[in-house]
């Protein structure tokens, strides 16, 4: 297969897998007797179309960027940790216990901490997978399936007999104090201006923003960055040059579990302000195909989020405004996840057939 400029395989094999899943969902809207362009247009409109709208978009974004961003630091690795979702969860319980344990004066005091407690949660969650894949063989993709369905078991466990607060029935934590809540987009100064209404998107995107940022450093500016990619690449290269299997197996998935904890940060301390069942909201599934379709590259990552949180608010807006089932939006995510990667391979052979190479006449 003809290999394409950076640029092409950067820029249209994503735009043109996009195209396609624009496409056929449209014909799957014709199907069901509905209007593309009406879909569409409630779609942006609901998505994008202003400051409130985008308020929702954003925070949907955050979450994917973080579990995105725990996707491409394993698979660098040649790791495929599909336990984001459970790692996220647990990565609440940690959160939660921080924000439960004093009665916090800041919220500035208690976003670090529960930072923390997000972040070692989530990579402890993501340590047992990792050590049975480097000592004893089981394969990380089994493993951390099984760990989300464990993850979710242990929470709803704690939240029905341990947590849920005396009186209270519904199966969740009490609310964190008052000093913990996180300050709003429209709740900071500048950008209150812009977001005149309360919005969920936090501060815990200005996170996810300097994740994005950190995890490049890490990849591709130092020594463990090039391990990681490294032992990716090849791991008897690796091992022939003296860079141990357990070792990157075990970071690389640690950093992973921490960035999928972290993810919780957005919902649990920043939207809810109590730990609920199912707090992830899907987001560490949807995390592999934002890392998919970003290229595994944090600058990727965070466009692939930014369109994802546009589907997620938008299909949102279809089961509010239209006849159209909100579960239209996972039907669109699907064929976004099929085309940019099942289908990937296809679109490169199609665009392969603009991009062979040119002949060099001698003589």
């Amino acid at each position: 297969m003809t290999r394409l400029p950076t640029w092409a395989d950067l820029v249209l094999v994503p735009a043109i897998s996009l195209l396609f899943a624009g496409v056929i969902s449209a014909l799957v809207i014709l199907a069901i007797g509905q209007s593309p362009a009406e879909a569409l247009e409630t779609m942006v409109v609901g998505a994008v179309g202003s400051p409130y709208a985008w308020g929702y978009t954003l925070y949907y974004a955050t979450s994917f960027m973080f579990t995105g961003l725990a996707v491409t630091v394993a698979f660098h690795a040649s790791l495929f940790n599909i336990g984001g979702e459970g790692q996220a969860q647990i990565g609440g319980l940690g959160v939660a216990l921080v924000c439960l344990a004093l009665p916090w004066p800041h919220w500035a005091l208690a976003l670090p901490a529960a930072m923390i407690g997000a972040a070692l949660f989530g990579a402890a969650w993501a340590a047992i997978p990792a050590y049975l894949q480097a000592r004893r063989g089981s394969h990380i993709v089994i493993t951390t399936i099984m760990f989300n369905y464990i993850g979710a078991a242990l929470i709803i466990y704690l939240l029905v007999n341990v947590m849920r607060p005396q009186g209270q029935m519904d199966p969740a934590t009490a609310r964190f104090p008052a000093g913990a809540k996180l300050p709003t987009l429209h709740e900071i100064p500048g950008l209150g201006l812009i977001f005149t209404k309360q919005v969920p998107a936090n501060v815990t995107l200005f996170i996810a923003l300097a994740a994005c940022w950190l995890v490049w450093l890490l990849l591709w500016r130092t020594r463990l960055g090039y391990e990681i990619r490294a032992f990716g690449k090849s791991e008897k290269a690796a091992l022939y040059a003296g860079i141990s299997p357990f070792r990157i197996t075990m970071l690389a998935m640690l950093v992973s579990g921490g960035l999928a904890g972290l993810m919780s940060i957005n919902n649990v301390m920043g939207e809810s302000e109590r730990l609920l069942q199912n707090s992830a909201e899907g987001a560490g599934f949807i995390g592999i195909a934002v890392a998919l379709m970003g290229r595994n590259h944090p600058a990727g990552v965070f466009l692939a989020a930014i369109l994802f949180g546009f589907l997620f608010q938008g299909g949102a807006e279809l089961g509010l405004w239209t006849t159209i089932p909100i579960e239209l939006r996972t039907v669109v995510q699907g064929l976004v996840i099929l085309f940019t990667g099942a289908l990937d391979h296809m679109v490169r052979m199609i665009l392969g057939l603009f991009f062979r190479p040119r002949k060099t006449v001698v003589g």
